[in-house]
């Protein structure tokens, strides 16, 4: 863990996190919130130090900054369970594949053009699982030919299905995490809450490294049952925890929903580092681009998050204001990180003279 400074800047006064030209003060913003995201960001600053990790995942293009950590979709874009948050639509930007063989070619492509690692995921049937034993043979041989590392949105896998997919060399289990019966079967379409903590339990005895996910907004746009996620989450003790904000997305019944305020979703960040002190926390690249999603980039940095994923110019700002080291790495921010996978500032202009850890290799 990096050595904490003597001489930290303090905190501004967190009614400058709302009150400042990204978003109006909010009357809902007082002492008990001030108090929350003081204590939230003592701890990430005691227990993770400075610095702070924006990450550029897939291959999105950003200020001649590339990912090299493209999401590959092992069922092409077919997906029988429908979550009415998703439906699908997540699948559409994503390489697609339809058979291992096609798998292994792509694979061995991505690598040779220096992508660092892959983000297996796909549709799920209507027990929320993935086709994983076709391709079992083939993810293990991209683990023996290449240096690519795997990751994998498992879907709810059982405890064979884990343990297949460990030894055949995927190294990460993404996996969403809902905190009542009614966001399972009503939003995923889950047989019901019991599926997902069979999973958890499943990648837990497998010894993959366990990521959970919480979508901020999962019911309708509502904070509803995501701090009893985070419950969930601290018993099985997770490697990094990754919360994302629900996005109206075109073509799903949720299309016109709004997400949940930036506050409230800094709320649940904050909660999560007090919960889990030692726990990396990211901000996720799944949540809406606009005037409240750079509020919310810039809040969540109070919050006590390590890592966010596809920043804004803002939020960079904001990190240095307030003392932080960014760094930077073209991986999913599940991936810690590491100078193999690492990339030069694409915000030099910004970071030059503010921040102590800049380099413009």
């Amino acid at each position: 863990m990096p050595e904490r400074s003597n001489n930290q800047p303090p905190l501004p006064d967190s009614r400058t996190a709302i009150g400042t030209s990204l978003a109006s003060p909010s009357p809902e913003f007082g002492p008990a919130d001030e108090a929350l995201f003081r204590e939230a960001w003592d701890i990430a600053r005691d227990r993770h130090g400075r610095e702070i990790t924006f990450y550029l995942p897939g291959m999105i293009r950003f200020h001649g900054f590339r990912g090299r950590y493209p999401a590959l979709s092992i069922t092409g874009s077919r997906c029988e369970l429908q979550c009415l948050h998703c439906a699908g639509t997540l699948l559409q930007p994503m390489l697609k594949v339809d058979e291992p063989e096609e798998l292994l070619r792509r694979g061995r492509l991505l690598a040779v053009n220096g992508n660092h690692g892959i983000l297996l995921t796909g549709g799920s049937n209507r027990n929320g699982e993935l086709p994983w034993n076709r391709y079992l043979d083939v993810i293990s041989s991209l683990g023996r030919e290449t240096t690519l590392h795997l990751s994998a949105h498992t879907g709810f896998p059982d405890l064979r299905t884990a343990k297949d997919l460990k030894a055949a060399g995927i190294r990460q289990a993404l996996l969403d995490v809902m905190g009542d019966e009614k966001a399972a079967t009503e939003v995923y379409r889950l047989p019901g809450l019991h599926k997902v903590i069979e999973a958890i339990e499943a990648v837990k005895k497998s010894g993959i490294a366990w990521i959970p996910h919480i979508v901020a907004g999962l019911y309708f746009g509502r904070i509803d049952s995501e701090h009893r996620a985070l419950e969930i989450i601290r018993r099985y003790h997770p490697t990094v925890l990754v919360i994302v904000v629900l996005s109206p997305l075109k073509g799903t019944a949720m299309s016109t929903v709004k997400p949940p305020a930036p506050l409230a979703i800094a709320r649940l960040i904050a909660s999560a580092r007090l919960l889990m002190p030692d726990v990396p926390i990211a901000l996720g690249c799944e949540r809406p681009r606009n005037r409240e999603g750079t509020s919310l980039e810039c809040l969540a940095l109070r919050a006590g998050i390590t890592r966010m994923a596809v920043w804004s110019e803002e939020a960079v700002e904001e990190a240095l204001a307030l003392g932080l080291h960014p760094r930077f790495q073209a991986t999913c921010c599940s991936v810690d990180y590491r100078t193999a996978f690492s990339s030069p500032d694409p915000h030099p202009s910004i970071s030059v003279g503010r921040n102590p850890a800049h380099t413009t290799s």
